[in-house]
């Protein structure tokens, strides 16, 4: 949600700018734009177009910006519409200076309509001009960054901020409160970015800002300070992933390469989480204490989203595992019904991105009240691992498809794993049933590897039903939050309205939906509720839906009910999420490309929800 990209070196500032956004595109956005400072010219140099990013790259090759210092920004609309006017970088009355912001700034009105008395001049309806003019009132007789923390204290909300101001050509300041925002060290160079990916071309090596700290970067020099001038020491951290994981290789979409990736992560995960010799589960930044964990009366799981949805997969298996209540909960609701949770309940915070506005208000509040964070996260020091008493790394490499695929499974993994580690401390499942269970596990990649053998029939079955004017997805026990995630996948891509729902469910509503005009995913492998599945199949068939049935290899009985059917490699039903995850995701995009969508991008959506 929204980007930024910041670069002061000696190199041209436009290109690097530029391609930096363009590995940001992932995060959403409506509209993009770029400043830049040129030694000797007057006012800071500025380009900003609605739309797609090749836009502003279009105005770029008319109207060049020179200069080898600069900040730039892809916008997902909050305050006004997405053109050019709201487009960032937004400047000050003299346009001696220019701001990228990510967040929302809460108290925008009372300190816009404040800054109108003192004489300054407003040209857009957004939020963050507000913080370009209380800089510029602060800007006189200190240093830039001096100007900018004066500012961020009267800010009420989230901000990643990137400032240049034309008295310091050389200097780049950077702040951060509530959303993301990391430090990229080069050779003569140095950057800011709302994510690592856009400067992986230029560095590796990273610092990660924390709560309320101020970033003053040349191309020699980091300085970070708190809000209140003190230094503050960071660490540099090495990115183990390198750019070609954030390109396409080949593939139509990145969403399609990602959901390709997913045999190879969980391969990896399964190798680096359980020693293939003595079955022992390797955890090595989970530091909740094992007394800690044996103790704990009670799980809740905070989530948004797909992330959610692997929540919820998440309840069935540490219920049946760990013997323990569980409840799962979406983030925006979790924050602001009353808890009943302390320190005997441990919390599991799930969050692709690690910066999910909702999630971090959420394991804020739980902390509050005495409980263990436990979250499950895919970003290496991002906000909620950081905050978090204890973190499972999903490894899953960057995802930069809108719509989730291989950060999902990689996150149903990581709870499996967890299952069988509490399962262990806690003494609810005998040895040699958890080591069956891990062998059985471990069979997943090779058979997500078979699904995906089998694509071209699934496009085609996609295809075949990219008309229909929406679906309906079903599915009973550990398989309804896959019925959940099937449907969110469609509607995300396709813009096809699609429900999720408990196949026991259908006769209390939807099925006053079903008829000729409508597709009904029945997810419906061998399982103790397949029987039950099979009545509401021939329900749904006996009212004319259109079935599309996802079933185990040699299921002949489901052939006389559909002609449309998936077939999956068989596994222990409690694992069955993992495979049935992959044709539900092959389902929704070639469904999505047949419709001429923007898979990647899909309209009005972002990667990282860090506003609330």
């Amino acid at each position: 949600m929204c980007g930024i990209i910041g670069y002061v070196g000696d190199r041209p500032a436009q290109e690097i700018l530029l391609a930096g956004l363009k590995r940001l595109e992932y995060r959403g956005y409506d509209s993009s734009g770029m400043a830049t400072i040129v030694l000797g010219k007057q006012g800071i140099s500025i380009r900003k177009a609605p739309g797609k990013i090749h836009a502003l790259e279009k105005l770029l090759k008319t109207k060049p910006l020179s200069g080898t210092i600069g900040i730039a920004h892809t916008r997902w609309a909050t305050h006004g519409a997405p053109n050019q006017v709201n487009a960032h970088p937004h400047h000050d009355c003299k346009n001696s200076l220019a701001i990228v912001h990510n967040g929302i700034i809460e108290n925008f009105e009372s300190l816009k309509a404040s800054l109108i008395k003192e004489g300054h001049i407003f040209r857009s309806q957004t939020d963050t001009e507000a913080i370009a003019h209380l800089i510029e009132k602060f800007y006189k007789n200190v240093p830039l960054e001096e100007a900018v923390r004066k500012a961020l204290k009267l800010l009420a909300g989230t901000f990643a901020l990137g400032v240049i101001a034309q008295e310091e050509p050389g200097k780049l300041v950077g702040a951060r409160s509530g959303s993301p925002l990391i430090v990229g060290i080069g050779a003569g160079e140095n950057f800011i970015a709302s994510d690592v990916a856009a400067v992986l071309a230029s560095t590796k090596d990273v610092i990660f800002l924390e709560e309320d700290e101020v970033a003053v970067l040349t191309k020699d020099k980091i300085i970070i300070t708190d809000l209140q001038g003190n230094p503050v020491s960071r660490k540099t951290t090495r990115v183990s992933w390198d750019i070609s994981q954030a390109q396409k290789q080949g593939f139509a979409h990145f969403m399609l390469k990602e959901i390709n990736e997913q045999p190879g992560i969980i391969e990896n995960l399964l190798s680096s989480r359980i020693d293939k010799d003595t079955h022992k589960i390797i955890f090595k930044e989970q530091n909740i204490p094992e007394e800690k964990l044996k103790n704990i009366k009670n799980i809740s799981i905070v989530a948004c989203g797909t992330a959610y949805h692997a929540g919820l997969v998440g309840k069935y298996i540490l219920e049946s595992i760990c013997e323990l209540p569980v409840c799962a909960d979406v983030s925006s609701e979790f924050r602001y019904r009353k808890l009943l949770i302390d320190s005997d309940t441990l919390v599991i915070a799930i969050s692709q991105s690690g910066e999910t506005a909702d999630t971090l208000a959420g394991i804020r509040q739980a902390k509050k009240l005495g409980a263990p964070v436990l979250s499950i996260c895919n970003v290496l020091g991002s906000t909620l691992a950081r905050e978090s008493d204890g973190v499972i790394y999903t490894h899953a490499g960057p995802e930069i498809g809108v719509a989730s695929t291989k950060a999902y499974t990689a996150q149903l993994i990581s709870l499996y794993i967890l299952g069988f580690y509490l399962a262990g401390i806690r003494d609810t499942l005998p040895r040699e049933k958890v080591n069956k269970y891990l062998e059985e596990l471990g069979r997943v990649p090779r058979l997500q590897g078979q699904v995906l053998k089998n694509q071209k029939a699934i496009a085609a079955l996609a295809r075949r039903h990219s008309h229909l004017g929406s679906f309906l997805f079903l599915g009973r026990n550990i398989n309804y939050p896959s019925a959940l995630e099937g449907a969110l996948k469609l509607k995300e891509i396709s813009y096809i309205p699609a429900e999720g729902y408990a196949a026991g469910e259908m006769k209390h509503g939807p099925i006053a939906l079903i008829d000729e005009y409508r597709a009904v995913v029945c997810i419906a492998p061998e399982s103790r509720v397949y029987e039950k599945m099979v009545s509401n199949i021939q329900e749904i068939r006996a009212r004319k839906g259109k079935l599309i049935i996802i079933a185990t290899e040699g299921d002949v009985q489901v052939k006389s009910l559909s002609r449309e059917v998936i077939y999956t490699p068989k596994i222990d039903e409690f694992f069955s999420p993992l495979i049935v995850a992959l044709p539900l995701q092959l389902l929704a995009y070639h469904i999505a490309v047949k419709r001429g969508c923007d898979v990647d991008q899909p309209r009005n959506l972002a990667k990282s929800v860090t506003v609330e």
